[in-house]
């Protein structure tokens, strides 16, 4: 009778895992858990069989005793830990007993007592602790599916690329501050995401945010951190992955980077973060690959302070301008947007931000006459500064301008900000969250006063080389590297998409024209090194 039953529930639960990721969960769970954890005698309380007449009516009875319980484990209990916990797997105390390494960044506490399974019964694979992991990241949710098992079982046991293939980046020491990571999420080849996560930090008192060290792929085409304005606020965001912004409640954003970025703040600046703030971090990555499942993931290393170290506040915010339109008549087309500030300010960087039919990027400072003044920042040129000999405009690595010292925009100015696009695809375009739609936005980060600040000086190191420039982008097998004056040399480096090099020259100086013909259609990666500091760049090459 028992075989016949478990005959019975392999067949029902392998009909419906297509249907319900929670169902699958709770499959694993019976191949694998409930030896020890059964109803009639659970170890140390925890049931992961379930009661009922049916599948589902067990399944039911296990996921109300696990998502959102507290642990009868007195260290995980202390930590804030849940069996599931929706939206976090570091948080899940389930997870972290059956990890065994597939995250390096948890690792078993003393207090938390061995691994699961035990030692000798038969353990999990990777793909079954992923799925687990995937199922958690998107809030647990009773119904439907998260993540395909087969994408999963493509990047373990076929393609697999993970966007960090070394491993995580390491963390800063604890006495510095410590590290938030999102994800990871898995695309299919050629697939595109992008994901929101609401992210509660739980920090024991208020602190200073002097340093935000970003660490994301070449596959990334945007990170954004953003802040809620209160608990409150965030109370009603789902936990978990999400495509939709839902930022109707008061949310402000703390920093954007399209490219792995060190922000140094000033000193005597700071982010302030109180000890209850709640982020909601954004991530949206591209698949390159034809053939191979992407892990992709975010890393973030907060370097903090004591409450009140820092004279002055750091704000940051994006200036959008979301009534552009597009039109595809092969007509180069210019979107101008004024921006004006309550009050006066001192700004720090300014960023612009466009998708791939963007080709330039401006900011002027707007005269009391509503005019456009001074040309405060040009995307097309090296570092953003205007007047550059040689303008080229990547939309994938349009760079920031930092004024060191800060500059002074009174409460009379304001800002005029003017985006070009040449849209060559088949139909007009609008704003638009994916790359095949189209963006105007900057960003800006600012300081409202300069009381107990001497001058007001920084350092923002991005690890590219954003001033140098590989045009043209699209091409047909013919195009160039132009290294600046500031660099003495670069090397090059040209992969496909699996990652195996093709060509390489190292000690490019000025310029080099590049013949690459021989390569079939279709998109590569390059590298530019700069051999003197290891900084470097990467990007995307497409032959046509």
């Amino acid at each position: 009778m028992r075989l016949l039953s478990t005959l019975l529930f392999l067949a029902l639960s392998y009909a419906l895992q297509a249907q319900s990721t929670a169902l699958r969960v709770y499959q694993i769970f019976q191949e694998k858990c409930v030896a020890c954890h059964d109803n009639t005698s659970p170890q140390s309380g925890l049931d992961l069989e379930g009661s009922g007449l049916t599948i589902q009516a067990r399944a039911q009875d296990v996921y109300n005793n696990i998502v959102g319980i507290t642990p009868q484990n007195n260290f995980a209990e202390s930590k804030g830990y849940q069996y599931i916990y929706p939206g976090r797997s570091d948080k899940s105390f389930i997870f972290r007993k059956i990890n065994n390494e597939l995250e390096p960044t948890i690792q078993l506490e003393s207090g938390e007592q061995q691994s699961m399974p035990p030692y000798g019964s038969p353990g999990l694979t990777d793909v079954e602790k992923e799925l687990i992991r995937q199922w958690i990241a998107y809030g647990a949710p009773q119904t439907g599916e998260v993540v395909a098992e087969s994408l999963l079982n493509d990047y373990y046991n076929a393609n697999g690329e993970a966007a960090f293939p070394d491993g995580p980046p390491p963390a800063p020491d604890p006495s510095e501050g410590f590290q938030i990571k999102m994800g990871p999420f898995y695309l299919e080849p050629g697939g595109e995401i992008e994901y929101f996560q609401k992210y509660q930090l739980d920090l024991p008192d208020d602190v200073d945010v002097d340093r935000l060290e970003i660490q994301i792929s070449n596959y990334s085409h945007h990170f954004i951190i953003y802040s809620y304005d209160s608990p409150a606020d965030a109370a009603d965001v789902d936990p978990g992955y999400r495509q939709f912004i839902n930022h109707n409640q008061g949310v402000g954003i703390m920093t954007s980077v399209q490219e792995p970025a060190d922000l140094r703040l000033p000193q005597g600046t700071a982010f302030i973060w109180e000890k209850d703030i709640v982020l909601d971090l954004n991530a949206h990555y591209i698949n390159y690959s034809a053939f191979n499942t992407y892990q992709a993931e975010a890393y973030i290393n907060v370097y903090t302070k004591p409450a009140g170290t820092a004279a002055q506040e750091m704000q940051a915010t994006l200036i959008p301008n979301i009534t552009i339109y597009i039109p595809n008549n092969g007509n180069e087309h210019t979107e101008t947007a004024h921006f004006t500030f309550p009050g006066e300010v001192w700004v720090w960087i300014f960023g612009g931000h466009t998708h791939r039919y963007g080709t330039g990027y401006k900011i002027w400072r707007r005269t009391p006459a509503g005019e456009k003044g001074e040309l405060l920042y040009d995307g097309s040129c090296p570092q953003g500064e205007p007047d550059c000999i040689s303008p080229f405009f990547d939309y994938q690595h349009i760079p920031p301008r930092i004024f060191d010292p800060l500059i002074h925009i009174d409460l009379n100015d304001g800002l005029i900000h003017e985006a070009t696009y040449l849209n060559d695809g088949p139909s007009p375009v609008w704003w638009g969250p994916t790359s095949q739609d189209e963006m105007m936005l900057f960003g800006m980060y600012y300081i409202t006063d300069t009381t107990g600040l001497s001058s007001p000086t920084s350092t923002f190191e991005a690890e590219p080389l954003e001033a140098v420039a590989v045009y043209p982008n699209p091409n047909d097998g013919q195009f160039n590297v132009m290294v600046p004056p500031t660099l003495k040399e670069v090397d090059f480096q040209l992969f496909d998409m699996l990652g195996k090099e093709l060509h390489s020259i190292s000690g490019i100086r000025n310029a080099a024209q590049i013949s690459m013909e021989h390569l079939p259609n279709g998109m590569y990666l390059y590298r530019l090194t700069d051999p003197a500091s290891g900084r470097y760049r990467s990007g995307k090459l497409i032959i046509e």
